[in-house]
C-alpha cells in the first residue's frame, strides 16, 4: 500500500533481465547457437566473423591475414571469379540489335539468327538492355550469372513483344575423341518437334518453344539431323549417338519433317542446333548451328 506499481521483471526463461538481490540486472547474452557473442567466464566476449557462405572474412586458424600491408610485404588480392556471356538474336521480325550490360556496350548490331562471341564479366547480376538502331529500348531485365559458367543469353519472341532466355552453355568434357550434341526450340511459332536421324532413331522428343536439351555424347562423324512432328519413343537419355550410316544422309526425308541439317561432327567440340522461326505460319523454321570448340 504504500509504494508505487511497477512493470514487474520476466520470469526466469522467458529472456530479458531477471532480478537478482545480489546484482544489477543486465541483458544476458544471446544463447549458444543464435548468434552473436556468447558468455564465456575466461574470456571477453566479442562478435564472431561470419560462417563459411555468408560472406565476409571467416577466420581459418591455419592462414594469417595480415590487418594492414606491412612494407616489403605485397599482398595479392583475391578477385571473384568471372562469368562469360554471349548473345542470339532470335526475335522474329525485328532488325538487328545492340546489346548492353550494365553502362556498357556487350554486342552491337546482331542481325536475326546472328551470335556474338563470349565476353568476361564478373559473376552476379547484371541488367542487360536491348536496343535498336533508333535507341528504342525493346527490353531491359536483370539476370543473374554464376561464376566459371558460360551463358547464351537469346532475344526471343512472345505474344506481346520480346523477352530474354538465359541458356546454360556448360558442358562436361566429352573425352575418349567424342563431342556433344544437343538441340534448342526458339520458334515460337512450331509446336513441339522430335530431333530425328535418317535411320529413324529418335535423339530428342517433343522439344518446346524455349526448351533446350541436355547434351548427348556423339562420336565423330557425318551426320544429317531432322526435326519433325511425329510420334516416335525417344532414344534412351543415357545412350550416345552412335556413328550414322552414309547411306541413310538424304536418302529420304519423311513429310512431317519441319527442317534439317548436316552436321560434321569432331573430337572435342560442343554442337547446339538452334530452331529458329522463318516465317509466321506455323512450323515454318529453319536451324542454327553454333560449335563450341
Amino acid at each position: 500500500p504504500g509504494a508505487e506499481p511497477v512493470v514487474p521483471l520476466p520470469n526466469p526463461g522467458e529472456g530479458g533481465p531477471v532480478y537478482d538481490p545480489g546484482a544489477e540486472p543486465v541483458v544476458p547474452l544471446p544463447n549458444p547457437g543464435e548468434g552473436g557473442p556468447v558468455y564465456d567466464p575466461g574470456a571477453e566476449p566479442v562478435v564472431p566473423l561470419p560462417n563459411p557462405g555468408e560472406g565476409g572474412p571467416v577466420y581459418d586458424p591455419g592462414t594469417l591475414l595480415p590487418v594492414c600491408p606491412q612494407p616489403g610485404i605485397v599482398v595479392t588480392p583475391v578477385r571473384p571469379r568471372a562469368a562469360s556471356v554471349r548473345f542470339l538474336h532470335a526475335g522474329y521480325g525485328y532488325g538487328p540489335f545492340r546489346m548492353r550490360l550494365d553502362n556498357a556496350a556487350a554486342a552491337g548490331w546482331l542481325g536475326y539468327g546472328q551470335i556474338s562471341g563470349y565476353q568476361r564479366l564478373t559473376a552476379g547480376y547484371h541488367t542487360v538492355t536491348v536496343t535498336g538502331r533508333d535507341g528504342y529500348i525493346y527490353i531491359q531485365k536483370t539476370l543473374p550469372f554464376s561464376a566459371g559458367t558460360p551463358v547464351t543469353v537469346a532475344v526471343v519472341n512472345t505474344a506481346g513483344g520480346l523477352d530474354l532466355l538465359e541458356i546454360t552453355d556448360a558442358c562436361c568434357p566429352a573425352g575418349n575423341g567424342l563431342g556433344s550434341f544437343r538441340a534448342g526450340n526458339l520458334a515460337r511459332n512450331s509446336g513441339p518437334v522430335d530431333v530425328l536421324l535418317p535411320d529413324g532413331r529418335t535423339v530428342y522428343a517433343d522439344v518446346r518453344f524455349k526448351e533446350i536439351t541436355p547434351f548427348k555424347r556423339i562420336r565423330p562423324g557425318r551426320y544429317q539431323f531432322l526435326f519433325s512432328d511425329t510420334d516416335l519413343t525417344p532414344m534412351p537419355a543415357w545412350l550416345d549417338i552412335e556413328t550414322l550410316d552414309s547411306a541413310f544422309i538424304g536418302a529420304y526425308i519423311p513429310p512431317e519433317t519441319l527442317a534439317e541439317t548436316t552436321l560434321e561432327v569432331r573430337a572435342g567440340v560442343h554442337y547446339t542446333v538452334y530452331l529458329l522461326q522463318d516465317g509466321t505460319q506455323r512450323n515454318v523454321v529453319r536451324t542454327l548451328t553454333v560449335a563450341d570448340y
